[in-house]
C-alpha cells in the first residue's frame, strides 16, 4: 500500500537525495491514473489555460478556473501531494489578497499546498500564507505568468548577474517559509549549484538533472499536446497518436456495422418485439 506523500516526503526525500517526482493534472480521471502510478506529487498548474483551455498563455486562467479543476483532481489523488498554482494576480496585488486567495483555494479543494511565481517580492505573501498553515512551493527562473514581461519564453539567469540573483532568491524563500522551488528554464549547472545551497528541494523543469526532482506537463510527456513542444520535454509515450487511430478506428467501425456487434448490446424476448407489430 502506498503512502500518502507530504511536505514532509519532501523534506525527507532532499536529505536522503532520493529523486521526487511531480506531474501535472487537470481532471479526475488523469489524476487517477498518475496517481496509482506512484508519483510524488500532482501539480494543478496554470498550465490548464494551454493544455485545457486552448489560450496563448497562462495570464487569462482565474482562481475559479484553479478551483473547478483542482477540486477533481484531489478526489482522484490518494497518495500523491496535490498542489494547486496560484493565477496570475491572486497574490500580487497584495499579502490580504494572497492570503485569502490561498486559503480559498486551499478550503475550496482539499489541496495539500500552493504554487505561486517570484522571489524577493513575493516572500511577504510566503511568509503569510505558510503562517496561516498553508504549505507553498515557490517557482523561480522562466516565470511563465511574466511571459510578457520576458518577452517570450526564454532561458532564465544565464549572466552573472542574474546567476547570482536566482541563488540569493531561491534562499529567500526558503528563509520565507517555502517547502520546495520549481526551477524552470535554467541552466544545468546553475540549477545543480541552487540546489546546494538550499535545503528545501528544487524541482526542476528544463533545469538540468541536477535538481532534487522534475515535474513535467502530463500532455507534453504522453505526446498528446502538439500546439508546442518545449525543448526539454521527453514524450515517455505517444498517446496523442494512439488517441487519433482509435478515433479513426471507431468512425470506420460505426461506418461499416461492426460496432456495435452483438457483445455490446442487451437483449429482449422477441415474444415483446413480436407483440410491438
Amino acid at each position: 500500500m502506498q503512502k500518502k506523500n507530504t511536505v514532509l516526503t519532501f523534506r525527507e526525500a532532499k536529505q536522503k537525495g532520493e529523486k521526487l517526482t511531480m506531474l501535472t493534472a487537470y481532471d479526475y480521471s488523469t489524476a487517477k491514473l498518475i496517481d496509482e502510478a506512484g508519483v510524488n506529487s500532482i501539480l494543478v498548474g496554470d498550465s490548464l489555460g494551454n493544455v485545457i483551455l486552448g489560450y496563448e498563455d497562462t495570464v487569462p486562467v482565474t482562481v475559479d478556473d484553479m478551483i473547478h479543476h483542482g477540486a477533481a483532481v484531489v478526489r482522484g489523488a490518494k497518495n500523491a501531494l496535490v498542489v494547486i498554482d496560484m493565477p496570475f494576480m491572486s497574490y500580487q496585488v497584495s499579502v490580504e489578497k494572497a492570503l485569502e486567495n490561498a486559503g480559498r483555494i486551499m478550503k475550496e479543494t482539499g489541496a495539500d499546498a500552493v504554487k505561486l511565481e517570484g522571489g524577493h517580492r513575493v516572500c511577504p505573501q510566503i511568509k503569510a500564507i505558510t503562517e496561516a498553515g498553508i504549505p507553498v512551493c515557490a517557482h523561480l527562473g522562466m516565470t511563465p505568468q511574466s511571459v510578457n514581461a520576458f518577452g517570450g519564453f526564454k532561458v532564465q539567469a544565464k549572466s552573472e548577474e542574474s546567476a547570482k540573483q536566482l541563488i540569493e532568491e531561491a534562499q529567500a524563500v526558503e528563509k520565507a517559509g517555502a517547502f520546495a522551488v520549481v526551477l524552470e528554464c535554467v541552466p544545468a549547472k546553475l540549477a545543480e549549484l541552487v540546489s546546494q545551497k538550499i535545503n528545501i528541494p528544487t524541482i526542476g523543469i528544463g533545469a538540468g538533472a541536477g535538481c532534487d526532482g522534475q515535474v513535467l506537463v502530463y500532455a507534453d510527456m504522453m505526446g498528446m499536446f502538439s500546439d508546442f513542444v518545449p525543448k526539454f520535454v521527453k514524450q515517455f509515450a505517444k498517446v496523442g497518436d494512439a488517441m487519433k487511430q482509435s478515433v479513426a478506428d471507431y468512425i470506420d467501425a460505426v461506418g461499416d456495422g461492426s460496432f456495435p456487434a452483438e457483445e455490446h448490446t442487451f437483449k429482449i424476448d422477441d415474444e415483446v418485439i413480436e407483440k410491438l407489430y
